[in-house]
């Protein structure tokens, strides 16, 4: 049975678009740096999360954002304050980053600064549940948010995004008292589609469960250290 032309289409881009994520993945491990790809609907708490880690985490690592949004760079400005390097990436009409655009992305990073000086890459993908979920960009690890007031049948809707997370933040949890939602059957459902992620739930606004979120970051910084050390990284032309 032949392929429809649409499906063909959809794995040849996929395709090329694995092939540009290995290579970004390549230079960053040359360059020793771990890549976090951080990806959520629209409002589920992505920026007012990186604000709280750029706050804390930076003074221990050294980090760099690749922002990514459709059309302003709002949320790219908002994160500047922490005093990092954030490189501002409008999409347009996609739905979302792919690995071609955050190449550029890591060109402008080389070009401006020594990459080999960073520790961890944040990238704030497109606030869309389903698109950013089948693109890698290049990430060692992907970060999944899903506020309590999207509801606990989001990750049965929507189940790509869980299954290929490899953690979970459960947001905006100072909201549960005001809502008729149960952050363990969030959880449950997720373990339905996705077994081994860690699920941590949190709050930017008390701040609860942002410690074990930032020891979980500072344990994929480490891991990759080990793993490069362990596997020495061929440099690679650009």
């Amino acid at each position: 049975m032949h392929q429809t032309v649409d499906v063909a289409l959809g794995i040849n881009l996929l395709h090329a678009n694995q092939a540009g994520a290995d290579h970004n993945r390549s230079h960053l491990d040359e360059w020793g740096i771990t890549c976090l790809n951080i990806m959520s609907s629209p409002g589920a708490g992505k920026t007012v999360l990186l604000e709280r880690t750029l706050a804390t985490l930076s003074r221990d690592l050294a980090i760099a954002v690749i922002e990514g949004d459709m059309t302003t760079e709002l949320d790219a400005e908002r994160l500047r304050q922490y005093g990092v390097p954030v490189i501002a990436i409008n999409t347009g009409r996609s739905c979302h980053l792919d690995s071609k655009m955050v190449a550029g992305g890591l060109h402008q990073l080389e070009h401006n600064h020594d990459p080999s000086t960073f520790d961890l890459l944040l990238v704030e993908n497109v606030g869309n549940l389903v698109c950013p979920a089948e693109f890698e960009v290049g990430e060692h690890a992907k970060v999944a948010l899903l506020s309590v007031t999207e509801g606990a049948d989001k990750p049965l809707k929507y189940p790509v995004m869980f299954q290929e997370a490899d953690c979970l933040l459960i947001t905006k949890t100072d909201l549960v008292p005001y809502l008729d939602v149960d952050v363990e059957q969030i959880a449950a459902n997720v373990r339905q589609m996705n077994p081994d992620a860690t699920i941590i739930p949190v709050s930017a606004k008390t701040g609860e469960g942002l410690e074990t979120w930032f020891a979980w970051v500072k344990g994929q910084v480490a891991a990759q250290a080990v793993s490069r050390a362990s596997y020495p990284v061929v440099a690679l032309q650009a």
